[in-house]
């Protein structure tokens, strides 16, 4: 099938998707796969969930979209459960992580105007994040290979070294700052965790400071690290708070989270969305945030990640020379590489049929569904290593 008439901005692997259901994705060839990416930590329930499947069918028969001049009953229920188990007092409906993070980058600086410090501009990321491809949200992570060939960089955005305190601390106590974004572990980065002493003192020093923290959560949020935010690990909460991906089980579906306090200045007028919460969207989201929220399916995500993250330390001691590390929170798992991780992820595919995806710092993500059963973890492990021994064999044969 031809891609001529598509933009080329995607480095797409040589696999054709037709269909999925579950933990299992199947090429048009026929060729069956153990899916370990899950659209990037989106496909929360796996594919083809027959529960978000009976949403969409319910709403898609009564109404699509309307606009959000009119109130949309779904967003108000979708909020108030969000708010009910989050730090958050509003929220904000986004179709994408992306926009949710625009959202909060435009909300931090939006409370201090209304606190009338319109001076406090300044917003601080750290290297190895990933926040989206817009522009604030590129601006606010600063990789170099998003940000090249863009124009000049938005005023106001600054990066700092992954880890560096005394430079965080001076960041805090810069009289212009406006806010610190992170995400509690860092996903396309190489699943790097943020202590959760670091997260404490972060707290502290915004609330001296009176900087804002913004969590985005788009990817290590809505239950993937065994909790139902990343951050309650640390036994804190942001001010503001992104979170996308797993939101809609799949569906375009984001939003921007937000205490009273931090959201003051989001006044008529001054945000806004054509399709953020429609019907559709509000309808999966509801489905999939109270089946990813209950007890159970998060005991079940802390079951599975331990089961996992011991046999990964296992290959690890097994392949020294294949396994550098094993790092990363619940079932956002990283695996650090002596290979090349992107010929790792095609060995995997191609001679296991186990999807894996990549990252920074030569990682590649498991990423399964939260869901996942144990013998499909076994079997995962099993792939993982055969994949490892293949690339043993590769690494010897020069």
């Amino acid at each position: 099938m031809s891609t001529e008439h598509l933009m080329g901005v995607y480095n797409r692997a040589p696999l054709e998707v037709d269909r999925g259901q579950g933990a299992r994705l199947w090429g048009r060839d026929g060729t069956e796969y153990l899916d370990c990416v899950m659209g990037i930590s989106t496909n929360a329930l796996g594919h083809a969930n027959p529960i978000l499947v009976q949403a969409v069918k319910d709403q898609a028969e009564k109404l699509w979209h309307v606009s959000n001049i009119f109130k949309i009953p779904g967003q108000e229920a979708l909020a108030d459960a969000l708010c009910e188990k989050s730090f958050a007092d509003v929220v904000f409906f986004t179709n994408s992580g992306t926009e949710a993070v625009e959202c909060a980058l435009k909300t931090a600086r939006r409370y201090h105007v209304a606190n009338g410090q319109p001076e406090r501009i300044d917003i601080y990321g750290f290297d190895g994040s990933f926040h989206g491809r817009t522009y604030g949200a590129i601006n606010a992570a600063a990789n170099p290979s998003y940000t090249e060939g863009f124009g000049p960089k938005m005023e106001g955005f600054h990066q700092l070294v992954w880890g560096d305190k005394a430079a965080l601390e001076a960041a805090f106590r810069n009289p212009t700052t406006c806010a610190v974004i992170l995400e509690p572990v860092q996903g396309e980065g190489g699943c790097r965790a943020t202590p959760d002493e670091d997260l404490r003192w972060m707290r502290q020093m915004a609330d001296e400071n009176g900087v804002l923290i913004i969590f985005d959560e788009v990817q290590c949020g809505m239950g993937r690290t065994g909790r139902l935010w990343a951050h309650e690990w640390a036994g804190m909460t942001p001010d503001i708070m992104a979170i996308a991906k797993a939101l809609g089980g799949g569906f375009p579906i984001g939003a921007c989270l937000a205490t009273a306090e931090a959201a003051k200045g989001m006044t008529v007028g001054v945000h806004g969305s054509t399709f953020g919460g429609n019907p559709l969207a509000m309808a999966v989201g509801q489905a999939a945030f109270g089946e990813i929220s209950k007890p159970e399916t998060l005991a079940h995500v802390n079951e599975i990640a331990g089961y996992l993250k011991q046999q990964l330390h296992g290959l690890a001691q097994r392949f020294p020379d294949v396994i550098v590390d094993v790092r990363g929170k619940g079932l956002l798992l990283g695996v650090k590489l002596v290979p090349n991780n992107r010929e790792f992820m095609g060995w995997a595919r191609d001679e296991q049929h186990l999807l894996v995806a990549g990252g920074g710092d030569n990682c590649c993500r498991i990423l399964p569904p939260l869901n996942l059963t144990l013998e499909e973890a076994r079997e995962a492990v099993e792939r993982f290593e055969k994949t490892c021994e293949f690339a043993r064999s590769k690494m010897a044969a020069g």
